[in-house]
């Protein structure tokens, strides 16, 4: 267990000893006493929060529009600056998942989603509130992680693929920082832009050209929380000038780079996630 100190919130953050049975899944576990109105920075993997204990988040996703307890989101959740998460004594186990696994976990492409925050119960029935009650009873948070991923395996290795071509393109979105061009992509998979658009977006839940811009969002987001200037980090990964980087990360995140680089949910990462080579 480790705190995490920002101004002047501090959260206890845990994290699995042992990597997940599956590929694409990554989780850590949160302890907030007091959550105060955390800004949701998007992210290109599916988001899966298991809640439990006394308290609840409570997710601001629009205007009036509220949700609490266990969540399902879809990549780039936050785009805008309009999501916000709240409250008092927040136990959680947070997901995330590779899109490439996300439809085998979930029961649904992540296309299904359609951007909207969906109460996990949704997706999984009684199934999300016995897995909840059962982390609540578990003594430690290495016990909660081996539960969650017990649960996350059995549902993968019942769950459909994605096609080949699909996962192949995924990765090298990921490899290249989102340095890539959709038709270079389809080439490589032997299939037309068009049909690799389709798939793409029906298995995955965004287009190609929506998920290599996430990607470099996300990749140049951390280095301007690891403190590099914005134009040294415009200039490496792939933005055409600083202006062009700003208007970018105005879009995803409602801020400026300057206020980007201060935010907890990425600054959290490095302990949530250590060693995150890639989303």
């Amino acid at each position: 267990m480790h705190t995490f100190t920002h101004g002047t919130a501090e959260w206890d953050v845990a994290c699995p000893r042992r990597p997940s049975r599956v590929a694409g899944v990554t989780m850590a576990g949160f302890r907030v006493h007091d959550l105060d109105t955390l800004r949701m920075v998007p992210h290109p993997n599916v988001t899966l929060l298991l809640e439990f204990g006394a308290g609840s988040p409570v997710l601001d996703s629009a205007p009036g529009e509220q949700r609490r307890g266990s969540l399902v989101a879809g990549p780039g959740l936050g785009s805008g600056g309009a999501v916000r998460v709240r409250g008092e004594n927040v136990e959680c186990v947070q997901v995330r998942l590779s899109p490439v696994i996300a439809r085998a976990v979930l029961g649904v492409s992540p296309a299904e989603l359609d951007g909207a925050v969906v109460p996990l119960g949704d997706l999984w029935g009684r199934e999300a509130s016995r897995i909840c009650e059962r982390l609540g009873e578990l003594p430690g948070w290495q016990a909660r992680f081996a539960l969650a991923d017990a649960l996350l395996t059995r549902r993968f290795a019942a769950g459909p693929a994605v096609d080949p071509e699909v996962a192949r393109a995924w990765h090298r979105t990921l490899t290249g920082h989102g340095l890539v061009r959709v038709e270079d992509l389809a080439a490589e998979v032997g299939w037309s832009r068009k049909r690799l658009w389709s798939r793409f977006r029906s298995q995955l839940g965004l287009p190609p050209k929506r998920a290599a811009k996430l990607v470099r969002f996300d990749h140049a987001a951390h280095r301007l929380v690891a403190g590099e200037a914005a134009a040294r980090v415009a200039a490496d990964t792939g933005y055409a000038d600083q202006s062009h980087l700003h208007r970018d990360v105005m879009a995803f995140t409602g801020s400026t780079p300057a206020t980007v680089a201060r935010e907890p949910f990425l600054a959290v990462d490095d302990l949530a996630w250590p060693g995150r080579a890639a989303p």
